[in-house]
């Protein structure tokens, strides 16, 4: 189940490293816990955007990452690989331009000042939307939305599997975080227990010095599944959606006075809702799911 608190604060903590190991799992195929209607439909199946003509295109240069795993990354063989070198070129293809499309990387700090550059065209990389570039630039309409979650230990006694068994406990959280204002707002029954990073409190709740923590789905999706756990926790409740608290979820950015671009991509991200491409692809990469 989805838990939709919606608000208006600008997307915190968008960035995060997952382990490369975690990312190159995708390769190995897509275990049976995750299914395509884990992700949030986006795009109304009625609607139909107007789609720009780019037939005057003479090429489309996506600037990306390679340190978002499993969004952007090199694999082994140095080759860009991720769901946003994928979704790049199925949008590419839905609209007709594949031989015009190229995709590079460069270091993230470098990705606002080469777009306004003409360096590139658009920008997929996580970066979060706020109204400084919401003033500079031109953003599609969000294909993903990142949320957070509980993760428990599975030796814990609750009396259910779901938030309100944690009304009353001692839940981890990361200081000064979205996440710490998020689970303060909307959970004021759980007392939150702070730390400095988010290491330190996953290793406190493996070793069980705590029962839960609350922190970004996709990370803890990984953790729980991966060999860090050690088998010890497993995911609790649904998802938690906030845009107060973690935005409105992750968008292309093209410069401002390309909204044709935009208008582009929103009508091919529909399309790619619409015959399930997007599912797909949200599957390759998202193995244990993020809802």
């Amino acid at each position: 189940m989805i838990h939709a608190l919606v608000s208006s604060l600008h997307f915190q903590g968008a960035r995060f490293l997952v382990a490369i190991a975690c990312a190159l799992l995708v390769a190995l195929g897509t275990p049976q816990s995750s299914r395509a209607d884990d992700l949030p439909v986006l795009f109304d199946a009625r609607e139909r955007l107007p789609r720009p003509d780019l037939s005057g295109l003479l090429r489309l240069r996506f600037l990306t990452t390679t340190d978002f795993p499993p969004f952007n990354f090199a694999d082994q063989t140095g080759r860009l690989s991720g769901f946003h070198v994928e979704l790049a070129r199925a949008l590419c293809a839905e609209l007709g331009i594949e031989a015009k499309c190229q995709i590079q990387a460069l270091p993230f700090a470098e990705l606002e000042g080469a777009l306004d550059g003409g360096q590139g065209d658009a920008v997929m990389a996580g970066i979060a939307v706020n109204d400084d570039l919401r003033g500079r630039f031109a953003f599609s309409r969000p294909y993903m939305q990142l949320p957070a979650r509980f993760a428990r230990h599975k030796q814990a006694a609750f009396a259910g599997e779901d938030a309100n068994a944690l009304f009353g406990r001692r839940v981890g959280v990361v200081s000064g975080t979205a996440h710490e204002a998020m689970l303060r707002a909307f959970f004021p029954n759980i007392e939150p227990v702070g730390f400095a990073d988010r290491d330190r409190m996953l290793e406190d709740l493996k070793g069980k010095k705590i029962e839960a923590v609350f922190a970004d789905s996709l990370q803890l999706s990984f953790w729980t599944a991966g060999e860090a756990s050690g088998g010890c926790c497993a995911l609790l409740g649904g998802a938690y959606l906030s845009e107060r608290f973690l935005g409105e979820g992750l968008t292309i950015m093209v410069r401002r006075d390309d909204p044709a671009l935009a208008s582009a991509f929103d009508s091919a991200l529909a399309a790619l809702s619409r015959n399930g491409r997007l599912q797909e692809i949200y599957l390759r990469y998202f193995p244990y799911g993020l809802f």
